[in-house]
Formats: structure tokens, C-alpha cells, sequence
């Protein structure tokens, strides 16, 4: 594993650590979402949904500790190549080049450790039922499962939960606008011909995610998805 430690403790390995983390991450989102859309099909779809993925059972759990394991690597990578790259430049230039540079790339750091502390939120609130025990002990269909539809827009309803998960989108969006622009040009995407087109893209694929999940929060909040009660 020594071979391995030293790859990504070096700068390229750096690299295509965060790179491939990132698009596991990406796609997770990707399926993550499309699955929680399910909530405006009512609650037989999304209940459905979720006892399908807790009958996977071990498998699922292997999923989750996974996926975490991956954005803990993929937090950590980020902050260490932050740091080198601070190192590798003790003294700040006259004229900082950050001052051309999107606030979401300056950002990239706070907004991971940010995102890694909702992550967490979020385990505890609909995973482990930590945050609030009585909306996840609601249950549906008998003692097939969790009534998935009814806890989550129990949740929503509060304004505090659901602007909370609104403004966190905020934060995803800005993290993956640029970390689609930063996976680009780690592919070699690096030229004046394609910036404009890389930055729509990521601009418009960052949205859609973060503003489909934000959706979900504000349409229970704001009555267009019914609460269950």
C-alpha cells in the first residue's frame, strides 16, 4: 500500500484522486436525485421506491459506507492539495490571481467541508432518524417499511429543516460548477475554444441537481406537494 499512499500524496495523484471520486460523487447525485423526485408521483412511488432499497439489505449498507468513504477521501484530498498549494507559495503576489478567479473556485475547500457537514446532517435526520425520531418512526404499509413519503414532508413542513436544505443547495451548486470545470480540465479540456461551453455546461448540469433537490424542500414547504400526516 506504500506505492499507493505515495501516488496520492503526489501532486498528479492528487489529481486523479479528486477527479475520480468526483464523478463517482457526481453520479450518485445524479441517481440520488432522480430517486427523491419520485416524491411528486405521491407517496406509493416513493415508498415504493425506498423499501426497494432497503431490500437490498448488505448491499446497501456496503453502498452507503462506500459512497461515504469516498467523499471523506475526496474532502480530504482537496484540503491537502489546498495546503500544498499554499505551501508551494508562501508569499502572496502583489496582485493575487484569485482576483480573477469565480468565487466558487476560492470557495472549493469551505464549501466540501460544508457539504461534508450536511451529508451528516442528513444520515442523521432521514438515515438513523437521529435529528427527529418522531418523523422517522412514522410507518407505512403495515411492517414493510418506513412511510418514506410522510417523514419527509413532515420534515419539509418545518421552515427551518427546509430552508436549511434549500440554502445547502446553494453551497452544492457552487462546489459542482466548478468541479465540473475543474474534471474538464484535468481531461485536457484546457483551451479558449471550449471555456464557454465548459462553463454553460457545468453551469446548467449544477443547477439542475441542486435546484431539483432544492425544489423538493420548497414544494412541501410551500404546499405544492401535500403533507401526509
Amino acid at each position: 500500500m506504500t506505492w499507493l499512499s505515495s501516488f496520492w500524496r503526489s501532486s498528479i495523484g492528487g489529481k486523479v484522486t479528486m477527479a475520480v471520486t468526483g464523478v463517482l460523487l457526481f453520479g450518485f447525485v445524479i441517481a440520488h436525485l432522480l430517486g427523491n423526485l419520485q416524491l411528486f408521483q405521491g407517496p406509493e412511488a416513493i415508498n415504493h421506491y425506498a423499501k426497494w432499497l432497503a431490500d437490498r439489505g448488505a448491499l446497501l449498507w456496503v453502498a452507503r459506507i462506500g459512497l461515504l468513504a469516498i467523499f471523506v477521501l475526496h474532502v480530504a484530498t482537496g484540503v491537502r492539495l489546498s495546503r500544498a498549494n499554499k505551501a508551494a507559495r508562501p508569499v502572496a503576489y502583489q496582485k493575487p490571481d484569485t482576483l480573477q478567479a469565480s468565487f466558487a473556485s476560492r470557495s472549493m475547500v469551505l464549501s466540501g467541508l460544508s457539504l461534508l457537514v450536511f451529508v451528516v446532517y442528513h444520515l442523521l435526520h432521514f438515515t438513523f432518524g437521529v435529528t427527529n425520531p418522531d418523523y422517522y418512526a412514522k410507518k407505512a404499509m403495515g411492517a414493510e417499511g418506513h412511510d418514506v413519503y410522510a417523514m419527509v414532508t413532515s420534515s419539509f413542513q418545518v421552515p427551518a429543516i427546509a430552508l436549511a436544505y434549500a440554502a445547502f443547495q446553494v453551497v452544492l451548486f457552487l462546489h459542482l460548477s466548478h468541479g465540473i470545470q475543474s474534471f474538464a480540465q484535468t481531461l485536457g479540456f484546457h483551451h479558449a475554444r471550449y471555456t464557454k461551453m465548459i462553463k454553460t455546461v457545468s453551469f446548467l448540469l449544477a443547477l439542475l441537481i441542486a435546484g431539483g433537490n432544492a425544489l423538493l424542500a420548497l414544494s412541501v414547504l410551500t404546499g405544492i406537494v401535500e403533507v401526509k400526516p
